[in-house]
């Protein structure tokens, strides 16, 4: 199963995507995580993300790509992967398709989380004044004011996303402002309906019971289906073998004939001979 999550920031993409990966056994993708351990592990492209990302700058999308081209070879990937933080752009998107059609590997599902956006301000709101009264600490970025800004940015750069796959039959919306265990049973239930996940009832289709039943008694099949070609095929054998004897062929019935004819022409040849030899007598 290979995944792509889509929705503004606060929709529970996080949520559904750490459910996902438990369920079914595949790995979460975040650009973020992929770009250090790239570094860390001083590969080639990780080398270059590291200069990058140490003077500030924005790394590049090609070596984006190189590092998730990296990731998708290591053995844990063969499963399928949910990725997180890319595409963010069409751009983006049209080289993780390249990538993929080199990989000869194919994206199953984008799944959008539709969610209400004064919704998501106003849940922000009541947890940060929540927060607040009980005396907790409200973290920089997680207010209202950045979360605006969150959602322009969202607008503007990922949100063509949703009609770049939409073209291409591979988006899939889901209402996000459901609760987390309907928006759960929605995804699961998507992704079965397309053939992304394997059902109980896809395991044994009913194709195959008839061929195991069929396997284990092929004998008692046989026997029904099949008609009653022994007995005909000898009633049909011994029917010619009667009319034989009791009325035999023309043509044996000529040459009987023949060979008494013959027969009694010698005789009477023989005959003639004796009696002429007695009268000289």
């Amino acid at each position: 199963m290979r995944l792509i999550l889509l929705g503004p920031p606060g929709s529970g993409k996080g949520t559904q995507a750490q459910r996902l990966i438990k369920r079914h056994g595949i790995v979460q993708l975040s650009t973020g995580e992929m770009l250090r351990a790239a570094a860390a592990a001083q590969t080639p492209v990780g080398l270059k993300a590291q200069e990058i990302m140490a003077s500030g700058s924005l790394v590049p999308d090609n070596i984006v790509i190189g590092i998730i081209s990296d990731r998708l070879d290591q053995p844990d990937a063969a499963r399928g992967f949910i990725l997180d933080g890319f595409p963010r752009t069409v751009p983006q998107a049209e080289a993780l398709d390249e990538l993929l059609r080199k990989k000869r590997l194919k994206l199953d599902a984008v799944i959008e989380l539709r969610v209400n956006e004064s919704a998501l301000l106003q849940r922000v709101e009541s947890r940060v004044a929540e927060m607040r009264s009980r005396g907790e600490e409200v973290r920089i970025d997680d207010t209202s004011e950045v979360l605006t800004k969150r959602l322009a940015n969202y607008r503007a750069q990922t949100e063509p996303l949703i009609h770049y796959y939409s073209e291409r039959r591979k988006l899939l919306t889901v209402d996000g402002m459901m609760t987390i265990e309907h928006v759960t049973h929605e995804i699961n239930r998507i992704l079965a309906a397309i053939g992304a996940v394997e059902t109980r009832a896809s395991k044994r289709p009913v194709m195959g019971r008839l061929a195991a039943r069929a396997a284990k008694r092929p004998g008692r099949k046989v026997a029904k289906s099949a008609p009653n070609t022994a007995k005909k095929a000898a009633k049909a054998a011994g029917k010619p073998g009667k009319k034989a004897s009791r009325r035999p062929k023309k043509s044996s019935l000529k040459a009987s004939t023949g060979a008494r004819k013959r027969a009694a022409g010698r005789a009477r040849k023989v005959a003639k001979k004796v009696t002429k030899k007695r009268a000289k007598a």
